[in-house]
């Protein structure tokens, strides 16, 4: 799908515009002057007007009643509301121009939000610590939804003109150099995409193109109706825009499990053939990752490259459940799904991957959640202890470091750093930032009232627990507060964490990472002490093993005899310290 039917496009004479409007009477550009659309087949609108040059500004006019964005806008440099922007994609000139990515076993992500990653809240200020990740051993930035959304602060998930990068944090050329001083540097770059719904502001295509919704309703709004053709395309499209236009080296595709789709080919499966086709054409290791609550095991594919049809990854969110449970003793929501033994949930996601693999889940209505995961590779999974979702959907946005011990964070981090699973820390987490990032937004009016209630009705636990501490969402400083603290970095406990993360990455580089292609799950087992083992098959036949004690306990008593190469921990004695992690290798 090489040929665009979405959006403007420059031509040798100036610029080609169309939108598909199939409830539309009557379309007119608004450029320089009005320009009457003419009417196609299938609901299409199109005009090609000379003279048009890149940086034109223009609306399209429904019916004589109503003037809006390109749905595929390239660029809003005055917010949703306003004019969209004709942008030469062609005359960014790209340094590094020989990059064609990473192999996917070699991923280490740091999720970040642009908007807070920095005071300035900018890709360019991005570049300025790309070496800080590269330093800590990063190989890979992962950045949240960038998707035009109303308002000046967001998470990203409210995008409702999903090409156009949002203006909060620069124009396209300034993402692009973000993503080419990454390249240089090394640095994969991801972006999270969101197709399961739109925002719930500055979406007008119920008007002009009511096609691309259905009755059914997510937990966001509207559903998207895919068995639609043209709709399908839109999100195809929209797929292969970020991965060619802006060289993005990855997609993570957001809560998948909410797409309502009752058609005969799933649009997950369209969309990932389209991008393994353009990683055949181009040469370039292109990664597709999931969230999805499900745990749907026949979707992924780590090994095949490029995974035609399928996914290379999900984010695991059972593992993080487990630890989470383990560490902080928290019950409640999901929670509640891991609190007969969370040491034996964790034990099953580092043995075999999810932990609800077609079980009951009690925090489902009984519903029996996910697929048999053992026989894929580790690297089908994302682990992690922390990232954007499980922090700012807390009451106060706090991070682990406000009520863990240190010593626990540091043994979980010592697991999932080295683990074969693909791992993943969200921005500060690898010096111990604790720098909340509590949900926020920007809209007005009767919406801003609706988040207020729906945040309340959806954790009425926290409001009832903490009162007006809770931060208000709409509140500019509730943004502000989650604007990464970077001097804490240089403080002695920080350095002390990114020390830990660095020697930790260092040795997943040296001893797993020439192993991992070819790695296989083993066994794993928590043992009533608190003792946890596990072993892994890796790539080259050797055996990656690991004993844990997680417990503030002591473990006393004589231990099996361990053969292999310690590269973590040492040796573990017949008396094991509290939260004490070991890791070894034994060749096959």
């Amino acid at each position: 799908m090489n040929e665009r039917q979405f959006g403007a496009r420059l031509t040798a004479n100036g610029a080609s515009f169309r939108l598909w409007a199939p409830a539309a009477k009557r379309v007119d550009l608004l450029l320089d002057k009005p320009y009457p659309l003419t009417r196609g087949e299938d609901g299409w609108f199109a005009a090609d007007i000379s003279g048009t040059k890149a940086g034109a500004r223009y609306t399209f006019r429904i019916d004589d009643e109503l003037d809006v964005p390109d749905p595929a806008s390239a660029f809003q440099p005055d917010e949703v509301f306003g004019p969209s922007e004709v942008i030469d994609h062609s005359s960014y000139r790209w340094r590094a121009s020989d990059w064609r990515g990473r192999p996917w076993h070699e991923t280490v992500l740091l999720e970040a939000h642009v908007g807070t990653f920095t005071r300035e809240g900018s890709y360019k200020a991005m570049i300025d610590r790309l070496d800080h990740l590269v330093a800590a051993g990063i190989t890979a930035l992962e950045l949240l939804p960038l998707a035009d959304f109303a308002g000046t602060r967001n998470w990203g998930y409210d995008g409702v003109l999903w090409y156009a990068p949002d203006s909060a944090y620069g124009r396209p050329e300034e993402l692009k150099a973000l993503i080419d001083e990454a390249h240089l540097r090394g640095l994969t770059v991801f972006l999270d995409v969101v197709y399961n719904h739109f925002g719930p502001e500055g979406n007008y295509l119920g008007r002009y193109a009511p096609e691309f919704f259905t009755q059914a309703r997510t937990p966001w709004g509207s559903a998207i109706d895919y068995r639609v053709p043209q709709v399908r395309a839109f999100a195809i499209e929209n797929a292969l825009y970020w991965l060619r236009e802006y060289r993005f080296d990855g997609l993570r595709l957001d809560a998948v499990n909410t797409i309502l789709e009752p058609g005969e080919i799933p649009i997950l499966h369209d969309l990932s053939i389209a991008v393994g086709n353009l990683a055949a054409e181009t040469g370039r290791h292109i990664h597709l990752v999931l969230e999805n609550d499900d745990n749907r095991v026949s979707v992924l594919d780590p090994v095949q490259d490029p995974p035609i049809g399928k996914y290379r990854a999900q984010w695991n969110d059972d593992y993080h459940h487990a630890w989470h449970v383990l560490l902080t003793g928290e019950t409640q929501g999901y929670y509640g799904d891991y609190t007969k033994s969370p040491m034996e949930d964790l034990a099953r996601a580092l043995g075999s991957g999810f932990v609800y693999q077609g079980e009951a889940s009690a925090h489902r209505g009984g519903r029996l959640r996910g697929e048999p995961s053992g026989t894929l590779a580790p690297t089908a999974f994302v682990n992690f202890l922390q990232n954007h979702d499980q922090i700012g959907n807390r009451a106060l946005g706090d991070r682990l470091e406000g009520h863990v011990r240190a010593e626990a964070i540091e043994a979980a981090l010592a697991i999932t750093l080295l683990a074969p699973a693909i791992p993943m820390l969200f921005m500060g987490e690898e010096w111990g930032s604790k720098t909340p990032f509590p949900f926020f937004c920007d809209f007005k009016g009767d919406l801003a009232d609706a988040v207020r209630k729906g945040r309340r009705r959806e954790y009425g636990w926290a409001y009832a627990k903490y009162g007006d501490e809770v931060p208000d969402p709409l509140d500019p400083a509730t943004f502000r507060s989650a604007i990464l603290d970077w001097p804490s970095c240089a403080t002695p406990p920080a350095q002390k964490r990114l020390a830990l993360v660095r020697e930790l990455l260092a040795i997943r580089k040296r001893e797993i990472l020439p192993r991992l292609a070819g790695a296989a799950f083993g066994e794993a087992r928590a043992a009533d002490n608190k003792l946890l083992t596990a072993s892994w098959r890796l790539g080259d036949g050797a055996r990656l093993e690991l004993t844990a004690n997680l417990s503030n306990r002591k473990i006393t008593g004589k231990q099996p005899e361990t053969k292999g190469i310690p590269i973590w921990g040492g040796a573990p004695g017949d008396v094991i310290s509290p939260w004490s992690v070991f890791w070894r290798i034994t060749a096959g």
